[in-house]
């Protein structure tokens, strides 16, 4: 209790310079890989605070591994932070929260930390919204020497244990035949009517998908005027399932939709995976209740879970080391993500609050995982179990 109070004290004190560094990243909303305002504030504060910085980690530029420098026996735990805004919408999924949220608990830990077991680590991980930092810090070997990993999002509700669907970006183009479209449309191959008739064909086949499974996507080109059959069309699709293996055999049908689409109209296909593909969520439920009863404390009812779920870069972690990712309310009544309501909410006092709150609890549940060894045994065990024993 006795050390609680004093970080949580500590996060107090440092409430005007958190939620001025959120609303500095949400006022300066950068896309994927390109958040270099977010992250050199970031990592300023940090250093600021005595922590070791590497930055451009991973071959990121925008990527950072914050360590603080007083490592003692015990468990090595990672607070993610996100920082990438959403094009357009800025930063609409909150993102700016979860960095000074992020930085908020790694700070109020920070001060006492000489005294407590184990490492402490910063990762600064970007392009969440596609791209995928966090795969990047795995691919680089970043999380072999962690035991534990942590983050927070924002939400219109607070759920402790939300998984993630898998997901894969795919795009897919058709190549056809320019002509006038009406003096001689004959003589053209129309690459547009190929992008359509595969949304139709996917249209089709949504009544046989599985519940909670998601195929969803947008035109990125239809042609360039209307008297001019299109010589070429494209469109970029999210294919979302509860497992890889499931995601997987979705895409496969989602290609057969557009080789279908391409014999219909002569147009030549090209079908590629983009290299955005995340795992699903497994939460870590010891973790979840963990963090759950601080919140809970601390004002934040956990609410039962309703509706869909997303995609994140979080879930390629939780297969790596014990995680979890947590959301926490900041909106009055339900406002979705990714929406312009969305992106005034996480700039609110409500969002304020929810940021102290977070900061909080999630400091809590790294000093319940260097202090409760029993605590930390269950967190393993369950994770080696999801994971077959390994």
């Amino acid at each position: 209790m006795e050390w609680r109070d004093r970080i949580w004290s500590r996060i107090d004190q440092l409430q005007g310079k958190l939620w001025d560094l959120a609303l500095r990243i949400h006022g300066h909303p950068e896309g994927a890989f390109a958040e270099e305002k977010a992250a050199a504030w970031l990592t300023q504060m940090l250093e600021e605070e005595g922590f070791s910085v590497e930055r451009a980690v991973a071959g990121l530029p925008t990527a950072f591994q914050a360590v603080h420098p007083a490592q003692n026996d015990g468990p090595a735990l990672a607070i993610l932070a996100e920082y990438d805004a959403l094009p357009e919408l800025g930063h609409a999924c909150g993102h700016n929260l979860i960095a000074a949220i992020a930085v908020g608990a790694a700070l109020g830990l920070a001060l006492h930390k000489a005294d407590l077991p184990g490492r402490l680590l910063v990762l600064g991980t970007p392009a969440e919204e596609g791209g995928g930092g966090k795969v990047f810090f795995i691919r680089a070997g970043l999380f072999r020497d962690i035991d534990a990993a942590m983050m927070v999002h924002p939400g219109s509700r607070t759920h402790v244990g939300k998984g993630s669907l898998a997901v894969s970006e795919v795009a897919i183009s058709f190549r056809g035949r320019a002509a006038h479209a009406s003096a001689q449309p004959e003589h053209g191959v129309n690459a547009l009517d190929a992008v359509i008739q595969t949304f139709n064909s996917l249209n089709a086949l949504r009544q046989h998908l599985r519940d909670g499974a998601r195929i969803h996507g947008i035109i990125t080109d239809g042609g360039q005027k209307p008297n001019i059959v299109p010589e070429h069309a494209a469109a970029r699709f999210y294919v979302r399932a509860a497992d890889s293996d499931y995601r997987d055999e979705l895409v496969a049908k989602l290609e057969r939709c557009a080789q279908g689409a391409a014999l219909a109209t002569g147009a030549e296909l090209s079908f590629r995976k983009t290299g955005h593909e995340y795992k699903a969520m497994h939460a870590n439920q010891a973790m979840g209740q963990t963090f759950r009863r601080y919140i809970k404390a601390l004002g934040y009812p956990v609410e039962e879970l309703q509706g869909g779920l997303g995609s994140t870069d979080m879930g390629d972690v939780s297969w790596e080391v014990p995680a979890i990712h947590p959301e926490v309310r900041i909106t009055e009544g339900d406002i979705p993500l990714h929406s312009r309501e969305f992106a005034q909410a996480a700039c609110s006092e409500g969002a304020r609050q929810a940021m102290l709150a977070a900061a909080r609890a999630l400091a809590a549940t790294c000093l319940d995982l260097w202090l409760d060894p029993d605590l930390f045994q269950r967190v393993g065990e369950e994770f080696a179990s999801m994971r077959g024993g390994r």
